[in-house]
């Protein structure tokens, strides 16, 4: 989503991990760790807490000890899901000033002392917007600021899966709004 204002301000607001594909992901991990470890438990105790599998099929010594583990890692695994998604990693927004000549990338990160990821260039460092572009199986289109004296700031996410037609259109979009040139990797 982008907020334009009469050719000065361009404001791109960046999704960050609440989205529900992660949250459908974490809650089935949830769910089938959860699975694990109730059947690892019960082979231990002896009797059924999951009526689909009766605990007399699934010894506790070597099977039920490992879907114990992987009931374990798989809650950590979860959990860790689920603060990324309250956390909000990698949301912010991109904000281009044409009026101050500043260009302002903000995003969230990891709770700590650089939760906030916040960096400032001048318009004027700005060499190009660069296209990534990489076909095949695992289909890679990013888009990045190319800035004088510093390596290449990616802008969109390697996940957001843009078509080239959407990518190509909002690079020459933000290219005409800096007034830099295009280039493609």
């Amino acid at each position: 989503m982008s907020w334009r204002s009469e050719d000065r301000i361009w404001i791109e607001l960046i999704a960050g991990s609440r989205k529900p594909s992660n949250v459908c992901w974490a809650f089935i991990l949830f769910l089938g760790s959860l699975g694990f470890l109730l059947v690892g438990t019960s082979s231990y105790l002896g009797r059924n807490l999951i009526q689909l599998f009766p605990s007399q099929q699934i010894i506790f010594f070597p099977q039920g000890i490992v879907m114990s583990f992987y009931g374990i890692a798989g809650l950590f695994i979860s959990s860790y899901l689920w603060c990324t998604i309250s956390w909000n990693v990698g949301s912010g927004y991109d904000r281009f000033d044409i009026k101050e000549g500043i260009v302002c990338i903000f995003r969230w990160g990891f709770p700590g002392k650089n939760r906030r990821i916040f960096l400032r260039f001048l318009i004027k460092d700005i060499q190009s917007i660069r296209i990534e572009v990489k076909e095949g199986i695992y289909a890679r289109r990013v888009l990045y600021m190319g800035i004088r004296g510093q390596v290449a700031i990616p802008l969109t996410r390697t996940d957001d899966n843009l078509t080239l037609r959407e990518i190509e259109q909002k690079a020459a979009e933000l290219a005409y709004f800096l007034r830099v040139p295009i280039e493609v990797f």
